[in-house]
């Protein structure tokens, strides 16, 4: 089993050793139950991050899960009923991403 390293905000230091299950464990911390429609929005964040190299805050968040999900994923509410009050931070996180710049 190998050990999994995180920063002190409880972000993967190696973004390699993310797996669902690593993302299961970190929903799991941050209270968050993980069903179909945050898998959507995790395998969503990491395409986006795979092709840009960014992980977004929460205004381009909203506008990707939009223009990637429709209406029903692309507006704050839904994503803050996903993911809590900070959902770009709490999805990145769970995507095994880097920390949003600008994200409080």
């Amino acid at each position: 089993m190998v050990k999994l390293a995180y920063d002190k905000e409880g972000f993967l230091r190696d973004l390699d050793a993310w797996t669902p299950a690593v993302a299961a464990t970190i929903a799991a911390n941050e209270n968050v139950t993980l069903t179909p429609a945050h898998w959507r929005v995790l395998e969503t964040l990491r395409a986006f991050y795979a092709e840009t190299d960014v992980s977004p805050a929460m205004r381009p968040f909203v506008k990707i899960m939009r223009e990637r999900l429709g209406e029903g994923f692309g507006t704050s509410i839904a994503l803050m009923q996903l993911f809590g009050d900070s959902p770009a931070k709490t999805a990145a996180k769970i995507a095994g991403l880097p920390r949003p710049t600008n994200c409080l």
